[in-house]
């Protein structure tokens, strides 16, 4: 009896360490999400090997916690990613938001005030969230005019330092305009423009999503039950 009773005791106390371990694990394990065009949706490229699954990778390397949610869609606007980010951050509730927008409403010669209005919103729902909001820099040909192009480029410094949120330098750098790297379009990234975006993107997220990863630890060894 003695050892049928020692047997189930033992059971009990590896179920505990399993439950314990597995919610530690949920608790620590973060959603990172995307929001962005066709620049991050892989257009015209088979999307497993684009520069966000390629960070997917990366993160899974440097043994991040962090998931990645990929809501990116060709074609997309500021207003139309405006209009599923309250869904999306319902759903996935994530830690930190990387926002890639802008590039079609350049294209379409959207208002920039429109398009102001609809990043600070996107920031403004991310941080009510308690996510994080990271603004990718975007540019526009100047054939659009010197005028509208110089504003437009300049948009997303100011957003970001009045926002008080990360910007990302410009994403493409070394890929846009080199025919090497950009598709038959003239103005998507081929497949083996993917890891050169990469490499532009992780010296800047890096730190911030390990920053993000210890203080999200930090405040969960704070929590007495």
């Amino acid at each position: 009896m003695e050892i049928l009773l020692s047997y189930w005791q033992q059971t009990v106390r590896v179920i505990l360490m399993i439950l314990t371990f597995s919610l530690t694990q949920n608790v620590f394990a973060k959603t990172l999400l995307v929001v962005g065009d066709s620049l991050s949706a892989g257009y015209g490229i088979d999307p497993s090997v684009g520069w966000v699954n390629q960070l997917a990778k990366r993160l899974k390397e440097e043994s991040i916690p962090l998931s990645i949610v990929n809501i990116s869609i060709s074609g997309e606007t500021s207003a139309g990613a405006l209009r599923r980010l309250p869904t999306a951050l319902n759903k996935y509730t994530p830690s930190i938001v990387l926002i890639e927008l802008g590039a079609n409403d350049g294209l379409q010669g959207l208002p920039l005030k429109l398009l102001e209005q609809n990043l600070r919103k996107m920031i403004q729902l991310c941080k009510q969230q308690n996510a994080l909001p990271i603004l990718f820099t975007m540019h526009i040909p100047p054939n659009y005019g010197k005028r509208y192009t110089d504003a437009f480029n300049e948009l997303y410094t100011t957003i970001s330092q009045e926002e008080n949120i990360p910007l990302m330098p410009f994403f493409l750098k070394g890929v846009a305009g080199n025919p090497d790297y950009i598709q038959a379009d003239g103005l998507h990234p081929n497949q083996t423009a993917q890891p050169l975006i990469l490499n532009n993107v992780w010296p800047v997220l890096e730190p911030i999503i390990k920053q993000q990863t210890l203080t999200d630890k930090n405040e969960h060894s704070a929590v007495k039950p």
